[in-house]
């Protein structure tokens, strides 16, 4: 028998507090999403509002040849413009990427039960956390996702602390993908969100519009697709173009982040993007954040700010900007609006 919501508090309880989330929802077969997941209709994906993103993946294996210089503009141009790229021959086997997608959807099987107890204010954990949606506490709106963030300390906290259904071959995976982006990496956080199948895809949204908060984000799609970033060029109706991601067998994502928008003066653009929900399938997608340490000052790179005659952002402190990112529910590129300075 369908278990029914009789009030928000009733849902609030189930979802959030008992630890069931969203998978839970999914689970009781439902014929129709709860209120609380229908997002208001600007808010929602029409995927007849799209196109499918076209732009060929980067093969990072040429950096190291006689195309270095090639690639390299490719890489520029990409951070320039929509902020989004994918890259093959990164050095992740594609049996590892495999085995990382199959370790979410082991967890997020799990009964509720012990979900639960990785949730905030009770996690075992110091370093995870399983939650749903963005913030439910604020948001007017839910998303249709649950997550695993698993913060990166070090390897005796990850193999003694992250689930043992994903943390060893988590761990092998963020490793490998280090190499890919050491150069600027301070902390690495392995997210891992699961969006079951939805009984009303078109009045629901995965996540909601939002850039990320850190310098760049390596992200691996399942093959089901759903990701959508938004092109800042406005279209002829005026506003900007919603491109879809596709998957890339073997190909991982890289996005521009808020701070490498910020460190940039604006020269790379924080992509702005979703996801939609489907109704056939559960799926899965892992991003690793790539941030600075919380205590770091943050702002235009003085060479930056000299060659472009002015800073358009101020320096602060990378734990308040986090601070005021996870204050909200997602808004679009909203939090950069912390550290811009007003040209008024």
């Amino acid at each position: 028998m369908a278990l029914t919501f009789n009030s928000l508090s009733s849902l609030y309880d189930f979802v959030v507090r008992e630890g069931n989330g969203v998978k839970g929802v999914a689970d009781l077969g439902l014929s129709e999403v709860p209120e609380r997941y229908v997002q208001s209709p600007e808010e929602r994906i029409n995927k007849q509002d799209s196109r499918t993103c076209d732009a060929p993946p980067i093969d990072l294996s040429k950096l190291n040849g006689s195309e270095h210089e090639k690639v390299v503009d490719e890489i520029v141009r990409a951070a320039e413009t929509l902020g989004f790229f994918q890259v093959v021959n990164h050095g992740v086997p594609l049996e590892l990427l495999e085995s990382v997608k199959d370790s979410a959807h082991k967890f997020f099987s799990l009964p509720s039960e012990k979900k639960a107890v990785y949730c905030a204010g009770v996690s075992i954990s110091p370093v995870t956390k399983y939650g749903t949606s963005f913030v439910p506490d604020i948001e007017k709106a839910w998303e249709w996702k649950d997550y695993l963030s698993m913060r990166y300390t070090n390897d005796a906290n990850a193999l003694q602390f992250w689930p043992d259904q994903c943390k060893e071959v988590a761990l092998e995976y963020l490793k490998l993908s280090y190499k890919m982006v050491r150069g600027i990496v301070k902390i690495l956080i392995v997210n891992m969100n699961y969006y079951p199948p939805c009984p009303n895809p078109e009045l629901t949204v995965g996540v909601g519009r939002h850039s990320d908060v850190g310098t760049i984000t390596v992200l691996l799609q399942d093959g089901i697709g759903g990701l959508y970033v938004k092109m800042e060029e406005e279209n002829d109706a005026g506003k900007g173009e919603w491109l879809e991601i596709p998957p890339i067998p073997g190909a991982l994502v890289i996005n521009v982040g808020d701070i490498l928008q910020i460190l940039s003066n604006g020269k790379y653009k924080s992509a702005e993007h979703r996801t939609r929900t489907t109704c056939t399938q559960s799926r899965v997608s892992i991003p690793l954040f790539i941030l600075p340490i919380p205590t770091e000052m943050i702002g235009p790179l003085e060479e930056v700010v000299k060659n472009d005659g002015l800073a358009r952002y101020r320096e602060v402190v990378m734990q308040d900007y986090l601070n005021n990112f996870f204050a909200d529910a997602h808004q679009g590129k909203i939090s950069l609006d912390f550290a811009k300075i007003n040209s008024a």
